[in-house]
Order: structure tokens, then sequence, then C-alpha cells
């Protein structure tokens, strides 16, 4: 299955890889390589994650303190969110 991140979402990743690559390099890449293999599983069984909502589930980064919303739409994987699990709930719900 396909996949596509919502721009914010995209911006939160590439944000927080930069935020770990600051702190020790090649951090960042592992919280890529991470995110990658959490995604890939998702397109491999699209009901993985834990259910948000009717369309919206969830998932959680084995390495890092993140989670991954998504919803399945139309053949597709839709990434909501790639958010550090200490955030305010629900702030990406508007996306």
């Amino acid at each position: 299955m396909e996949y596509r991140f919502l721009f914010p979402a995209e911006e939160e990743m590439i944000e927080s890889a930069i935020f770990y690559e600051d702190r020790a390099t090649g951090l960042g890449s592992d919280f890529l390589n991470e995110v990658q293999r959490s995604i890939d599983k998702i397109c491999d069984n699209p009901k993985l994650g834990r259910k948000e909502s009717d369309r919206i589930r969830c998932t959680i980064l084995a390495k890092f303190p993140y989670s991954i919303f998504y919803a399945v739409e139309e053949g597709e994987i839709l990434i909501l969110a790639v958010s550090h699990q200490k955030r305010r709930p629900g702030y990406w719900k508007d996306r």
C-alpha cells in the first residue's frame, strides 16, 4: 500500500530528526529509519495501530517517544502526525 504525509506531519518528522541529529551524530538518521520501519509495518497491515476514531489509527515508535497518527483513505495511508508523546494530545486533529 502507498503512503503520503500531510505537509505538517512531514515537517514534524524533519524537525525531530534535526533535533536528534544536533544531540548526537547519526541519531537523526536513526529516528528517520525508525519512522520508516513503522510506516512499512503500517503499509503491510493498515489495521496495526490502535484505533483513535472511526478513521484514525496510531502506532508508537519502538525506539523513540513518538507516535504516528494515520488514516487509511482510498487505498493509501495518509500520515497525519509524527507526534512526540509529551506534546498536547489531539493538537493535529484539525488537519
